[in-house]
């Protein structure tokens, strides 16, 4: 379907400005995006949506610091896993969702498995999509993600480390991904959120 109507919403989730997309109806499914550099909500599940939205009241939100989410000063907010699947559970809590499916992506499903492990009522169901939160190193195919340069090239990089061989990265993902990036605010909660990775040795729960 090409003609399902998809909102973009915002809501106060623990006192972070949150954005977010929905459609369809019924039972909630929530996904939840990847953490490289210019990634959110539309980057990673425009095409996805429509498809979704036949069977489930479908929510794409954009993490904190990611998208159009709030994206608070690193002097005063750790840019943390914690904070993350502490965001999420709010967020859900601010929907007066107290139960859902969802599909977590890379930082996503280390989000999507925190809240799995943390608060396991509120999780029907969970896919893991490359996700993070499972391995305990930085995989040196990632080191494009982490250490992310906000050039058009380094943008070019770091997409190619997150698709299959086969995936044509277009120009136009390549632009909106860089705009995306180099907004100041987000610039800065990115280099905290990668430096916090550096600093851990990955992404992991031990």
């Amino acid at each position: 379907p090409t003609t399902t109507a998809i909102a973009s919403k915002f809501v106060d989730a623990g006192g972070l400005r949150s954005h977010y997309l929905e459609a369809g109806s019924g039972t909630p499914l929530v996904l939840i995006h990847g953490g490289g550099a210019g990634a959110d909500s539309v980057g990673n599940w425009k095409g996805a949506l429509p498809h979704f939205a036949r069977h489930f009241r479908v929510i794409a939100m954009d993490m904190v610091g990611f998208g159009d989410t709030d994206k608070p000063d690193p002097a005063h907010f750790e840019y943390s896993q914690s904070a993350r699947v502490e965001h999420l559970r709010s967020f859900l809590a601010a929907l007066e969702i107290e139960r859902a499916s969802f599909i977590g992506n890379s930082m996503g499903g280390a989000t999507a498995l925190g809240l799995a492990a943390f608060y396991p009522a509120t999780v029907e169901r969970l896919v893991l999509m490359g996700s993070a939160g499972l391995n305990t190193t930085i995989h040196p195919d990632l080191l494009p993600v982490i250490n992310y340069d906000f050039t058009r090239a380094g943008m070019v990089r770091l997409i190619r480390a997150l698709v299959n061989e086969g995936f044509e990265i277009d120009d136009a993902l390549v632009d909106y991904r860089l705009a995306r990036s180099l907004d100041p605010a987000t610039r800065a909660a990115y280099g905290a959120t990668m430096k916090w990775i550096r600093d851990e040795g990955g992404l992991a729960y031990p």
